[in-house]
């Protein structure tokens, strides 16, 4: 009696990992993610924060700015829906009707003045490059062998007793996520806590402005210990959150 020939065994798509299939098979290796995922951390020995060379001021200037342009709509947003900044927008549209002759003219200029004003203001302050101060910098934060993905610039407070301030603090938006500001955040305290003890500061703390609009940031600076203890604003409203740490 002839024994039929057995039927080829049908493998399950999740059994086919590993085996090199057709361009057409479901049956595909998945690829490897970059350090894990594009929300993972980096490992510390990836990460380093140095001064910034000349040569990478072009990069680092497009990073604070594009990182103003982040938040820029969202503060515009905010300040201008608070009730004392609809009214002034209000009395200057009804102003402007009787020196314009379109309604809507007269409607959206103010608006659109007002949008331009905070988003200018943002650029000036956030989106340029302090000079050197005495706590040294502008510093990057460099993955691997020199892919910059953040800056960090810190200057003295304004008097005696205040600490350090951070005056610029941006992560690549490629690289956020991930690690890179609890690390220039760690290297601002060390930086800070190193300077007040050098120049005879009678507490070593550190100051961090946040504007409203930036969330993440603000849910950061608490997870580390930060308070916050005031800022600056227009009209009553407050624009921009000031966080603290004593070191």
């Amino acid at each position: 009696m002839t024994t039929p020939p057995r039927r080829p065994r049908l493998r399950s798509p999740r059994y086919c990992q590993g085996i090199r299939a057709a361009p057409w098979s479901r049956c595909t290796t998945p690829a490897p993610s970059l350090g894990g995922g594009l929300g993972a951390t980096m490992a510390p020995n990836h990460l380093s924060v140095r001064e910034m060379r000349e040569d990478e001021k072009p990069l680092v200037l497009e990073m604070l700015k594009a990182g103003v342009k982040d938040t820029e709509n969202r503060v515009a947003l905010h300040a201008l829906t608070r009730p004392p900044a609809l009214l002034l927008l209000a009395a200057a549209s009804s102003g402007l009707r009787f020196i314009l002759a379109s309604f809507a003219l007269a409607l959206l200029l103010p608006v659109f003045l007002a949008v331009a004003a905070v988003k200018l203001g943002l650029r000036v302050r956030w989106g340029s490059l302090p000079p050197p101060g005495g706590l040294g910098g502008p510093w990057v934060a460099v993955r691997g062998s020199g892919d910059v993905c953040g800056v960090l610039a810190l200057a003295p407070g304004a008097n005696l007793g205040d600490g350090a301030r951070v005056t610029r603090l941006s992560v690549s938006r490629w690289h956020r996520r991930r690690g890179v500001g609890r690390r220039l955040l760690a290297f601002a305290e060390a930086r800070a806590r190193a300077w007040s003890g050098s120049v005879g500061e009678p507490r070593a703390r550190l100051v961090v402005p946040v504007a409203v609009a930036a969330w993440g940031v603000s849910g950061l600076l608490e997870a580390c210990g930060y308070q916050a203890e005031g800022g600056w604003g227009c009209m009553g409203y407050m624009l921009v959150r000031e966080f603290s740490k004593d070191l």
